[in-house]
């Protein structure tokens, strides 16, 4: 029996380690892309002027869409910035998602919103809208109150109310630079339409300056879990969605900051109201039906645009976000579920679905069991200490190395952070992420799939403290 019992464990350890080797690889190689884009684009982005972009006749008018749910905290401040982007044509569409705060109440004082007569043209479904209100002061902003749906119900309500060609969906808590919609456009301008959606960087600002709407001094927080995020963040823009953008594999433009082809959503359907997953799973269903119609449409993603947003200091509200994160993840590759190793559907179908099902959905799971082989081992001795430190090692390379590299890039490129001891701390802080943090959400990406399972649904409470003064 305990001969079997230690086949099993060996050819367990085996397993782990094969699909580590595997893991750190695909990341490696998605590194190297990473370097080689991220440090051309930004070359460009440094000596090219973007004067010409400011003018009507190169530009496309973009609607901003901005769904507020209970977000009093800091929607007056996200508004004023949105109203001094550098950009020559935009609308902006805040929608009030049935708040129970005073989200309505401030805007409608802020900015002396009346309320107009206006024919809605129903292109996608979305819950019945109440009323409709146009800023007496500034007839480009919009404020829209309906019953509450969710945010995709809410985005849909704004895409229903949208004037122009081109939407940008921006959480309610976000900055935006002053630059970032003229970067972010740039690629969709250039390519002659043939890009239709693009996705600029998403950074925090928790421990940042931020005065009526406006970076003031960009800043790092002393809160050990924010740090991590930064941390984390670094990496998945920096470090993943530059590799995947490169060659057209990109699922997801995060909803925080991320600009569509109107007609592609619509012709889509608009953003599903049943995932909490609606950012990623509209993405995968454009590529989907850009497949399908066989045409050559690109989605990419544009490291230099930044938006800044608040994230969770609480460890509960962390919690719920990184569950919810992976039940949406699992909703959009399993309703998509056909695109996988489908040669019709090309690298999407053949390269990306692959790599999200095997690393990003069941990772957690072999990552929990590794860290569980590596407690047992502690007391089974010989062997496996051996395999268990490998385990650990590998761990660290996966974890820790890979965020260290994104801290580099980050300062080598882009330089968002501008003082040094901002940078030692991120790098001091990302050498421990494989002891503590690493962990802990490899546990509630666990319980993400355990929620799952169970057919438990919903956002849970999400509390914002509101990053602007």
């Amino acid at each position: 029996m305990n001969g079997i019992m230690e086949t099993i464990g060996h050819y367990f350890a085996y397993f782990i380690l094969a699909y580590m080797v595997i893991v750190i690889s695909f990341y490696a190689v998605v590194m190297i892309i990473s370097v080689f884009q991220l440090r051309k684009e930004y070359q460009l982005d440094r000596d090219q002027s973007f004067g010409d972009y400011m003018e009507d006749i190169y530009t496309r008018p973009v609607s901003i869409i901005v769904p507020a749910y209970n977000e009093e905290a800091g929607i007056v401040q996200s508004v004023r910035s949105l109203l001094s982007i550098n950009y020559p044509s935009f609308e902006v569409i805040v929608v009030n998602d049935g708040s129970k705060d005073g989200t309505l109440e401030k805007m409608i004082d802020q900015y002396e919103m009346q309320e107009v007569q206006k024919v809605v043209r129903k292109q996608v479904d979305c819950k019945p809208i109440k009323k409709i209100y146009q800023s007496a002061l500034l007839p480009s902003l919009y404020l829209i109150d309906k019953e509450n749906g969710g945010k995709a119900d809410a985005l849909n309500a704004g895409l229903n109310i949208s004037h122009y060609p081109y939407i940008c969906s921006l959480d309610g808590d976000s900055v935006l630079e002053r630059d970032a919609f003229l970067k972010v456009m740039k690629p969709i301008i250039d390519s002659n339409e043939e890009v239709i959606a693009s996705g600029g960087s998403i950074r925090i600002a928790n421990g940042c300056d931020i005065q009526n709407g406006n970076m003031i001094k960009i800043g790092l927080s002393n809160h050990p879990l924010v740090i991590m995020q930064v941390i984390e963040y670094l990496r998945a823009f920096l470090m993943g969605r530059i590799g995947l953008s490169r060659h057209n594999l990109l699922l997801i433009i995060s909803g925080a900051f991320g600009v569509f082809s109107k007609h592609w959503v619509v012709e889509a359907g608009g953003y599903k109201t049943d995932t909490v997953g609606e950012d990623m799973e509209l993405v995968v269903r454009i590529h989907r039906l850009i497949k399908e119609k066989g045409m050559n449409k690109r989605i990419v993603y544009v490291p230099d645009p930044v938006c800044w947003t608040e994230v969770p200091e609480d460890i509960t509200f962390l919690r719920r976000q990184r569950r919810r994160w992976h039940r949406g993840l699992f909703e959009s590759l399993w309703t998509h579920r056909k695109l996988t190793l489908n040669p019709k559907y090309g690298p999407i179908g053949m390269i990306s679905f692959p790599y999200f099902w095997i690393v990003e959905f069941l990772g957690p799971i072999v990552e929990l069991s590794g860290y569980l082989y590596i407690i047992v081992s502690l007391f089974m001795g010989g062997i496996y200490i051996e395999f268990a430190i490998l385990i650990f090692l590998l761990s660290c390379l996966y974890g820790s190395l890979f965020s260290t590299l994104a801290i580099l890039l980050e300062e080598w490129s882009l330089r968002k952070y501008p003082k040094v001891s901002h940078l030692l701390k991120l790098f001091l802080y990302s050498l421990t992420e494989t002891i503590w943090y690493r962990p802990l959400t490899v546990f509630w990406r666990c319980q993400g799939i355990w929620q799952m399972l169970r057919g438990e649904k919903g956002w849970g409470e999400m509390k914002r403290k509101g990053v602007s003064q």
